[in-house]
């Protein structure tokens, strides 16, 4: 199999289970950290070209962070494509498994049967909790000017509910939602969770923005990517959650 994966934590998946089988890859896509593969542009803007040159038999892509336009360019061009939707972890270990067998893989991963077992009963009590014992509510910005939040419906918001923290804008009718600050900040929530990406939050850029609020900044890779990274995030979101900054 040649593949072509458009998808960071797919491209992982797949190079870390069918070795060789992974011919191109996006520039975001960092892990694993020796990836020696062809860069064929962007997530949302990749090089159709490049990637048709590559031959591939298959192309791996995600309904979210692919846009139709470019699947469609790619079907045109005579590639097969396969499109994974993940909004929750189950449907991530569903999905998972049915892109490393069409990408060749022969046999089970092992880190994949892991990450199932760590997510069959994630760490909760140490999740943040109300002065009265209740599950914390969290805002989660992905992105700032503008601001953007989890909404209803995602993987990201699935994983934390799984941790014991529960998204105040989980019944917004967006998936990720604009809202501006000041409403953010008037939101009835307990914490505010920062991951590192989409956008970079850090110590220095997040926490100011939310002042008496207490903030936990946590890995985006953790958070949004469903790949051998799901083996250890149960445990390091939690601890990232209890090292809470006030």
């Amino acid at each position: 199999m040649r593949v072509v994966s458009l998808v960071p934590s797919l491209s992982e998946a797949v190079a870390e289970s069918v070795p060789g089988a992974l011919v191109g890859a996006t520039d975001w896509c960092t892990h694993p950290a020796q990836l020696s593969v062809t860069r064929v542009g962007g997530t949302k803007n990749p090089q159709v070209e490049r990637i048709v040159a590559l031959a591939p038999d298959l192309v791996v892509a995600n309904e979210e962070e692919n846009r139709a336009p470019d699947l469609a360019a790619l079907r045109a061009a005579g590639l097969t494509v396969l499109v994974t939707e993940v909004r929750s972890v189950p449907q991530a270990f569903r999905e998972l498994a049915r892109v490393l067998t069409a990408c060749g893989a022969t046999a089970r991963p092992r880190w994949l049967d892991e990450a199932e077992d760590a997510w069959s009963a994630p760490p909760t009590g140490t999740a943040p909790r109300t002065a009265s014992g209740q599950r914390a509510r969290a805002v989660v910005p992905v992105w700032r000017r503008p601001w953007m939040v989890l909404g209803r419906d995602t993987f990201a918001g699935d994983v934390l509910v799984r941790l014991g923290v529960d998204n105040v804008y989980a019944g917004h009718p967006d998936r990720y939602p604009r809202v501006p600050l000041d409403e953010l900040r008037a939101a009835a929530c307990d914490l505010v969770v920062l991951p590192d990406e989409p956008y970079r939050f850090t110590a220095d850029d997040g926490p100011e923005a939310f002042p008496g609020l207490p903030c936990a900044l946590v890995s985006g890779r953790h958070l949004t990517w469903y790949g051998p990274s799901l083996a250890e995030a149960p445990r390091v979101l939690s601890e990232a959650l209890r090292a809470v900054r006030r």
